[in-house]
């Protein structure tokens, strides 16, 4: 499945950030002051979503690209708290990897989330620094794909919330055993 720039606009507006659509859509143009992120944070995001996605999306890097980009252009403390978990994610990968989270190869910043407690921690906005990565990152991009009628799809969500139509899903009765 496809992820693409309009999936980011649906998951910013099931975000309650519907200014940032046009954002989202015009994101490669975009300066770094204009996004309100750093090209390496923005990297760095792209690195744990695509650790975090099933391997069935394609479109990741433009998709968070384009979501957290647009996030980051709407809510300029929510940049900076992002900025700051980066920051602590790559001084993590750095101490255990010697590199930085983006650099480390696909099972080994898995192996960081995990390590970390990033997967089993709660998530808390004003929390500690795990806390803070649970909530920043992991629930952050697992919200934007599973948001998008994209991502929904993969769940099984023909109308995730936010999103008109879909009216036959609220008609049919939850599944039987037999289905």
């Amino acid at each position: 499945m496809e992820l693409t720039r309009r999936d980011a606009v649906a998951a910013l507006g099931a975000a309650g950030i519907a200014g940032a659509g046009a954002f989202a859509l015009s994101s490669s143009d975009s300066s770094e002051s204009d996004r309100g992120l750093a090209d390496d944070d923005l990297e760095t995001m792209v690195a744990a979503a695509e650790v975090l996605y099933p391997s069935a999306v394609d479109g990741v890097r433009e998709f968070v690209e384009s979501y957290v980009g647009g996030r980051a252009a709407a809510d300029e403390d929510w940049a900076d708290a992002v900025a700051d978990v980066v920051a602590y994610l790559d001084d993590y990968a750095d101490a255990w990897y010697d590199d930085s989270f983006a650099s480390l190869s696909p099972d080994a910043r898995d192996d960081a989330l995990r390590r970390m407690g990033a997967d089993a921690v709660s998530s808390e906005p004003d929390g500690g620094s795990v806390e803070r990565v649970r909530y920043y990152v992991v629930n952050e991009l697992l919200f934007a794909l599973y948001a998008s009628p994209t991502g929904g799809e993969l769940v099984g969500l023909e109308n995730p919330q936010g999103h008109p139509g879909g009216t036959e899903s609220y008609r049919r009765g939850p599944p039987g055993p037999s289905e």
